[in-house]
């Protein structure tokens, strides 16, 4: 999409979330509300959503093993830290796998393809247990609350999800795909293309990893669910877990398309429509969502943190792993070895 245009259709859409915001909430209210938010609340909603960080490195740390990059985990949470730091400048979680892209292809020279591959399948798999849990949650909303009205969003992902999966593990898929090629070349597209395509397709001989990482997901996000309400909460929401099983998955959902920077105020105003529809106040709706903004900031601290101080520090010592750097031997002659960035 050219940069005008994208640039237009997202001041289009965060007017039209604005003004909605506008017609809905009284900021006065919504201030006050903020202001005697319980904060052993909000403490719980961020550290939930703090912990699972871990979980969700081992993951991609398991997808990057399948292509034989080894990576620790320790690097692997630091990078999801970093990436919640980008994300709050660039759209959404797209900015935030962006960022982790760019810094594993650094660390492992002529594996971008692979790595790529990995963080993309992680989104595309992370958005498949998301769809799963949403459709719990709707089983669980059955005869307590209306949300009919949000099932066409659901429908649509799960339409998305399934041609995707498609498009990268069909061997049949792959040869109407070669036809595009000459296209994308005269775009100058073709090479990014491929290279991302290739990093997915290599996953269709791992079912038994995608599946396993599959279900991890879902447990992930059943967890990071209880955030949301947990922030609710903290303005005085009083409703249990329940709903926010069916908004919470959705919510996730929404985020992943980049309609706005951070998804400011598309995530604020699926927080108003979907409350508001369950009876709660818009103006608490509005706190919860502006609430949940701040746990995301609240992530986004350490990675700030640690951008920082690198940048102070500077590299020390061998930059990248698995490359080959020269060293002395007993007879004064060059030896290789490899090293691992500190």
């Amino acid at each position: 999409m050219r940069r005008p245009l994208r640039v237009t259709l997202t001041l289009i859409v965060t007017a039209l979330c604005v003004a909605y915001l506008v017609w809905k909430v009284d900021l006065s209210q919504t201030i006050d509300i903020l202001a005697h938010a319980h904060l052993d609340w909000f403490a719980l909603s961020l550290g939930i959503m703090v912990v699972t960080i871990w979980p969700m490195a081992w993951r991609w740390q398991q997808l990057l093993a399948a292509r034989g990059i080894v990576e620790r985990l320790s690097w692997l949470v630091r990078a999801y830290f970093t990436g919640y730091t980008a994300g709050q400048i660039l759209p959404t979680s797209v900015g935030g796998d962006a960022m982790r892209i760019f810094e594993a292809s650094r660390r492992h020279p002529g594996q971008a393809g692979a790595v790529a591959g990995s963080v993309l399948l992680e989104r595309a798999l992370g958005g498949a247990a998301t769809l799963a849990l949403a459709a719990v949650g709707f089983a669980l909303a059955i005869g307590h609350y209306d949300v009919g009205a949000y099932l066409w969003v659901e429908a649509v992902f799960v339409v998305g999800t399934v041609l995707l999966g498609i498009v990268f593990f069909s061997v049949r898929a792959r040869r109407v795909l070669a036809r595009f090629v000459p296209l994308l070349r005269r775009l100058r597209a073709e090479r990014p293309l491929r290279a991302a395509y290739e990093g997915i397709h290599a996953y269709r001989d791992h079912p038994g990893l995608l599946v396993w990482v599959w279900t991890q997901t879902v447990v992930v996000q059943g967890l990071r669910v209880l955030a949301i309400w947990a922030a609710g909460k903290a303005v005085g929401v009083e409703l249990g877990p329940r709903p926010y099983y069916v908004m919470g998955p959705l919510l996730f959902l929404v985020l992943l398309v980049p309609f706005t920077i951070n998804g400011l105020a598309v995530r604020e105003t699926f927080f108003v429509s979907f409350l508001g529809g369950l009876g709660v106040d818009p103006d608490q709706a509005f706190a919860t969502g502006f609430l949940f903004f701040l746990v995301t900031i609240g992530l986004a601290l350490p990675g700030a943190g640690i951008l920082a101080w690198e940048s102070v520090r500077g590299p020390r010592g061998p930059l990248l792993p698995g490359v080959p750097s020269e060293i002395s031997g007993p007879d004064g002659t060059p030896r290789p070895t490899t090293q691992t960035r500190s």
